[in-house]
């Protein structure tokens, strides 16, 4: 185990669903299944902007995946498409931290839904964000 990896909470293990950007990044985790999906990442050095900090654009990433998974996971599998992301960033974050998206509220509105989601650093807010997602176009024959 790497000292990175020493942060990782029990029963944490790769996401379960991945992309090329993803894999690219790294670091970004999954435990649970439907209500009880939880996601995260464990700040590594590929994650870091010049200054030695966490990059604003792999927490945009982070918390447009991990909302997208946990109300897919929460609704059974209905697929929806990020249209909007807002995001308001509140402190930093360094290699070797674990952070964690919390789900905290969504509404529905025919084919739209809004969730609002933190990401925490232990007790720490690092970012809190509203995203817009729509159902996602169903497959042509």
């Amino acid at each position: 185990m790497t000292s990175l990896e020493a942060g990782v909470p029990e029963g944490f293990g790769p996401i379960f669903r991945t992309s090329p950007v993803l894999e690219a990044l790294g670091g970004f985790m999954s435990r649970g299944d439907g209500e009880a999906l939880e996601i995260g990442l464990l700040v590594g050095p590929d994650h870091l902007n010049a200054r030695g900090g966490l990059h604003g654009g792999v927490i945009a990433t982070l918390m447009d995946v991990a909302t997208g998974y946990m109300l897919v996971a929460r609704s059974g599998g209905r697929r929806r498409i990020t249209a909007r992301l807002t995001l308001d960033y509140r402190s930093g974050a360094v290699p070797g931290e674990w952070l964690q998206v919390h789900l905290d509220r969504t509404q529905e509105d025919g084919r739209k839904t809004l969730a609002y989601a933190r990401l925490m650093a232990g007790e720490r807010l690092v970012a809190e964000a509203s995203v817009l997602f729509i159902d996602a176009p169903s497959a042509k024959a």
